[in-house]
Order: structure tokens, then sequence, then C-alpha cells
């Protein structure tokens, strides 16, 4: 079971990658481009019983994303409104720190620079 603190942790482990703020919420960044985001219950998420740090959400390739949402259809699914561009709901408290940072790495790839792909996983 994955929580907030471990989604920050892993995140903030790869390359480049901080930590800031879109619309008053913790997010994930590289290159000044979005790869996650916390505390998005509320918004119509998937999950609205959910609180605020057991969801998140998550930029991925189109086919990562319908893969990922296949696999774990309780824990991932895509944004009603932008699920078509990878934007997708994550429920922390159904998945592990495998694959939370298997996702993580999907999504940190999808938007960081080519430079920094090609480097090796740490």
């Amino acid at each position: 079971m994955a929580a907030a603190a471990d989604l920050r942790r892993i995140a903030l482990a790869l390359p480049e990658a901080y930590e800031d703020t879109h619309r008053r919420r913790p997010a994930l960044r590289v290159a000044k481009k979005i790869f996650a985001m916390l505390g998005v219950a509320g918004n119509g998420a998937m999950f609205p019983s959910l609180g605020q740090d057991d969801v998140a959400v998550v930029k991925l390739d189109r086919e990562d994303q319908l893969n990922m949402a296949a696999a774990h259809p309780r824990a991932i699914q895509p944004t009603e409104t932008y699920g078509h561009h990878g934007w997708t709901y994550l429920r922390l408290t159904s998945l592990d720190e495998a694959t939370l940072a298997i996702i993580l790495r999907l999504a940190w790839a999808h938007v960081a620079p080519k430079r920094l792909t090609r480097a090796p996983a740490p």
C-alpha cells in the first residue's frame, strides 16, 4: 500500500525532479513540466471517497495509461476530462511501491527532456 510520502520519495529520486505547486497542490516536475500531482480528490476524481493524501494524478503516454489501467483497474483510471491527453488518476492505497515506482518512472520519462531519459536509471 503506497502513500503520498512514498510518491514524493520515489518521484524526487528521479533525475532533476523537484516539487513545486500547481493550483495550490503539490506538483512534481522535471524541466518545468508536471509529471505528477498530489491531492486531486474532490475534482470529480474516480475515487471520490478517498482523501487528498490517497489520490494522485500522473501524466502518462496514452498506451502506457491504457495498459496500466487494464492491469490495475481498481487503482488506475484515466481522468474524465483530460484522460485522452494521458492524465491518469492513481488510488495510492491500492498500489504497492514497486508498481508506483514503475508508473512514476513512465510519467517522468513522458515529459522529461530526451537527454535525461537516455541516462541510466538510478
